[in-house]
């Protein structure tokens, strides 16, 4: 779909049902060289008048997208259950997700406050003369979104990085996840019908669907592409960055690759609560077959007689554990070898599985080991996506501490204490603030709200960069830049930055005003 253009022709492909893995359905058009030129072409032509569009009719269009999403109701859901293998109340919940976000940035782009305008008034009596300067951000360019496998609305077409950059005022061109191209196609149609009814040019949206890596290679590499946002695996998100620092004109990847979320049992609340804690675990880690970015992959206690009721009864829970069909034939097969390798690790040490499964299925299970295995062998970090965590059995405080120190960058670190542990979450929070982006107290990581204080993102290797989120209305960072007017007359300043002009909050001389 190339710029309100369905085109046929070129190398086909169908989608699979993740339940069975067998092809179904109308075939699928891989996108072409071409194809891939032709849709930043039209991006890059649309550029100027969508980045130009006022913020009200750019929120309405934001809005409008959310509308057509929502009228497709039952069909959508029904397409992705098939090609995600992911329950209805899921799905429902994940499209109310995708079009909460996109009027959440439609209240955000309306708000204003995310241009940073500024204004400092010349001085001429100073010496030097001091100029007019005047600054507020502009899109950034056409931006490439890459659909993640398992969140096939939220964070895929229409999700967080394509609703942030369209709130940028950024043109979108996506590359649909091969894994559910059906649903990328149903949600791209809503937006297709959004860009023609808003009466904006067709090349603010296109979607390039295909199976090969070769087709995001060429997305990435394509000059009129000027960022580009990114949810998958590691090796995924590495390659991209490699793609995009070697082009003429290199550009930010801002990838969301790998996280195992530590966990962190303070010793006070887990002797206070060792089942309930285990539960909960166990319930975290095997949700929607541990398929989520933020499951808990490693958790951290003092030994003690609670750390070792903690353990048998997640034993006991994992037995009642079903097996859940996962996203992928090749996302089970990945699951099943890592899991195996965690195994085979020196010190790992099984604690239990869910029940026996078949086909697709993914098999609940958790290992343990002690901490001083796990500070000898940095293999253990390794992200296992899927329904398997490791229990590390530390010594003391000091050397949970020193666990925490010494892992990557993560998503999400979790602290579980009571009042008598407060002192010892003190001595670990520098620790955190420097290993994650969100630090959660007394919760499980496996949920992300959309809201303007959310953080999803986190130190290298959970993100390509740090300093940014992929989730909440402070996304949209990613896609503009500052651009500062020196003495520049009246008539030729932008609006927002016109003496003359009100309404949005404005730093003049210093002093925040509206």
């Amino acid at each position: 779909m190339i710029a309100g253009e369905r085109r046929q022709s070129g190398k086909t492909f169908r989608a699979k049902d993740a339940a069975t893995g067998e092809a179904f359905g109308e075939p699928f058009f891989a996108a072409s060289d071409a194809d891939v030129a032709d849709a930043c072409e039209a991006a890059a032509e649309a550029q100027k008048a969508f980045g130009a569009m006022p913020l009200g009719e750019r929120a309405a269009f934001l809005r409008l997208v959310a509308d057509k999403i929502d009228a497709l109701g039952d069909t959508l859901t029904r397409r992705a259950m098939k090609e995600s293998g992911l329950p209805e109340a899921r799905l429902n919940g994940e499209r109310g997700r995708t079009v909460g976000q996109l009027r959440l940035f439609a209240d955000e782009v309306e708000n204003g406050a995310w241009q940073l305008l500024r204004i400092d008034h010349a001085d001429p009596g100073r010496t030097p003369p001091k100029p007019d300067l005047r600054l507020r951000m502009i899109p950034l360019g056409p931006v490439a979104v890459f659909g993640a496998s398992n969140f096939p609305l939220a964070f895929s077409v229409a999700g967080g990085d394509t609703a942030s950059a369209f709130a940028a005022g950024c043109c979108v061109v996506v590359k649909g996840h091969p894994a559910h191209p059906g649903t990328s196609e149903l949600v791209a149609g809503a937006i297709e019908q959004a860009v023609a009814e808003a009466g904006l040019p067709a090349g603010v949206f296109s979607l390039l669907n295909g199976t090969e890596n070769a087709l995001g290679e060429a997305l990435v590499k394509d000059p009129r592409i000027a960022a580009v946002g990114f949810t998958g695996s590691r090796g995924g998100g590495l390659a991209l960055m490699r793609h995009a620092a070697k082009r003429r004109v290199p550009i930010t990847v801002y990838a969301e690759m790998s996280s195992v979320n530590p966990v962190t049992l303070l010793p006070a609340r887990l002797a206070e609560a060792p089942e309930d804690l285990a539960r909960a675990y166990v319930g975290s880690l095997s949700m929607g077959a541990g398929q989520f970015c933020t499951n808990p992959g490693i958790v951290l206690a003092v030994e003690s007689d609670a750390l070792a009721t903690f353990i048998a009864t997640a034993r006991d829970e994992l037995a009642n554990v079903a097996g859940q069909t996962m996203l992928t034939t090749g996302i089970q097969r990945a699951f099943d070898e890592g899991a195996g390798r965690l195994a085979k690790r020196a010190g790992a040490e099984l604690v239990g599985y869910g029940k026996e499964t078949s086909g697709t299925c993914g098999r609940a299970q958790v290992f343990t080991a002690s901490a001083d295995a796990f500070l000898a062998d940095e293999d253990f970090q390794e992200e296992v996506f899927g329904p398997a965590s490791l229990i590390v059995r530390c010594k003391d405080l000091d050397q949970v501490a020193q666990v925490l120190a010494g892992m990557e960058g993560q998503l999400t670190t979790t602290l579980h204490m009571n009042a008598d542990d407060h002192d010892a979450a003190a001595t670990l929070m520098p620790i955190l603030e420097q290993l994650a982006g969100r630090i959660i107290a007394n919760g499980w990581p496996t949920g992300v709200d959309v809201t303007h204080a959310m953080v999803h993102g986190g130190p290298f290797p959970a993100t390509s960069d740090g300093r940014t989120t992929s989730v909440g209305t402070l996304a949209i960072e990613r896609f503009v830049r500052p651009v500062s007017y020196q003495d520049m007359p009246e008539t030729l300043l932008p609006a927002a930055i016109r003496d003359s002009e009100s309404g949005t909050l404005r730093r003049i001389d210093g002093q925040y005003q509206l």
